[in-house]
């Protein structure tokens, strides 16, 4: 490694152990919405972090740390995360993911530009990765290669939401593909997270039930789709579990709303949850996340209370 892209706080030769870890590049977002422009730090790794910190509130049964790469030049983000209480293993970077998402009226629908790329994590720098939870927060389809999945199956429940797998750059436009490697990396993932778009090109099979069935016979051994404001459907042990949406209140946001579902779930599911009930206390705090910009910075009680309002 070059000399001047050593980090600071390099913490390659100590162990990275935690109840659940969350492994991805922290981007710099361009959001544009029909009202506004924000420009703001993102990433899945962004939207899990700041959830779950909130999420947890003050307990402290649960150890989480995130293990992030970006550019010297944007590490105030992590400065910022670590003044909430959040640990980040940070490895460097010759840029910071630079992601445009331009929103129309329907939230459901996006256009995305990356205008930066960040590099890819290795096997080297994860080699003392450890949890009961690891979960692979996918931006770009080098982020992750096969040989890491591998790697790092035997090392905790491995959680891979599929988007960046599915998202090939060219130029600056991102377009969906095909990922190569899914029969052989399939096999060695515990929980797998797709939407309504990401399934179809993943199986390409249009009958959602059926394309779960498909993700499970590949080997995934939970299957999460997310269907917008259409709920959620979660597929395990030959038993599906159809999610009614929480209604937000107002709609804002909708970045990192699949982040925050899995966010969410995961924890519950470390906390003890069958897949059904963390999936209902996801879509409640999905809902949340909705009505703002930013990640999700309510509490269990917010996410309790709003699941207890759906269900009357």
């Amino acid at each position: 490694m070059d000399q001047e892209l050593k980090p600071k706080n390099d913490h390659s030769n100590e162990a990275m152990k935690a109840d659940i870890i969350c492994i991805g590049h922290i981007t710099h977002d361009r959001i544009i919405t029909p009202d506004r422009e924000v420009h703001m730090p993102g990433g899945t790794s962004f939207y899990f972090s700041y959830g779950l910190r909130h999420l947890l509130g003050e307990r402290d049964d649960i150890s989480y740390r995130l293990i992030t790469s970006l550019a010297e030049k944007d590490m105030k983000a992590v400065d910022d995360m670590r003044r909430e209480g959040i640990e980040v293993d940070v490895i460097p970077s010759r840029e910071t993911v630079y992601f445009e998402n331009i929103y129309g009226a329907n939230q459901n629908n996006r256009r995305q530009r990356v205008r930066a790329k960040a590099d890819p994590f290795t096997c080297e720098k994860l080699r003392n990765v450890n949890a009961r939870y690891i979960v692979l927060g996918t931006l770009l389809a080098d982020d992750f290669d096969l040989s890491i999945i591998r790697y790092l199956s035997g090392r905790g429940t491995l959680v891979v939401d599929v988007q960046g797998y599915l998202r090939e750059v060219r130029g600056d436009k991102v377009f969906a593909c095909e990922w190569k490697d899914k029969l052989e990396a399939l096999r060695y993932v515990d929980i797998l997270k797709v939407n309504e778009y990401e399934i179809e090109v993943l199986t390409g099979i249009s009958d959602q039930h059926r394309a779960c069935e498909m993700l499970a016979q590949w080997g995934a051994r939970e299957v999460l789709l997310t269907l917008g404001s259409y709920g959620s459907v979660v597929y395990v042990d030959g038993q599906f579990f159809d999610i009614p949406a929480c209604e937000p209140i107002r709609l804002v946001d909708a970045t990192g709303c699949g982040d925050t579902y899995v966010m969410a779930y995961v924890l519950r599911r470390c906390l003890g949850d069958t897949p059904e009930q963390a999936a209902r206390l996801a879509s409640a705090v999905a809902s949340i996340k909705l009505e703002a910009s930013g990640p999700f910075l309510g509490t269990m009680e917010d996410a309790l209370q709003r699941l207890n309002n759906s269900l009357h």
